[in-house]
């Protein structure tokens, strides 16, 4: 059976988890990897959901304010033998559920030109291509996108 829990960054499990997807992301992201990895810190995540099969951890995410209105999801990963089953779509709608508990509206993120699942997940999910903001405005490989949420 799948179920997910809500915890925040110092999750063991999430920690676990997060190694994979750097070590995912080197290769995916290949030069640009330090560049990325510098927005990809752990410290003070305090929204973060573990998907588990069983007691097994097979996926997280997890958000973080962005603005008075916006949270910015990060650190999506589902692991390897348990893609294609919908975890990533659970996942980022945790997410969601959870950030309009909090009365955020919008969420935004940022994933890679060279990660074309992922784009493919968020269109699906709702999400837009909007303008790159901040750190991601002029890198070329990143694609920004933006969901507004309904209550």
């Amino acid at each position: 059976m799948i179920h997910s829990k809500r915890t925040n960054s110092e999750d063991s499990d999430f920690k676990k988890l997060v190694v994979l997807l750097d070590q995912h992301l080197a290769i995916l992201d290949g030069e640009d990897h330090a560049f990325y990895s510098q927005f990809d810190t752990l410290d003070n995540i305090n929204n973060v959901v573990v998907c588990y099969q069983e007691s097994t951890a097979i996926g997280c995410g997890a958000f973080k304010v962005y603005d008075s209105n916006t949270v910015e999801i990060k650190r999506m990963f589902v692991h390897p033998d348990f893609r294609g089953k919908g975890i990533a779509s659970t996942l980022l709608k945790e997410l969601e559920n959870w950030a309009t508990e909090f009365n955020y509206t919008a969420c935004v993120l940022e994933t890679g030109k060279n990660n074309p699942t992922a784009i493919q997940l968020y269109n699906k999910s709702g999400y837009q291509i909007i303008p790159n903001y901040d750190q991601y405005e002029n890198v070329a490989t990143s694609v920004c996108m933006k969901k507004l949420m309904s209550k």
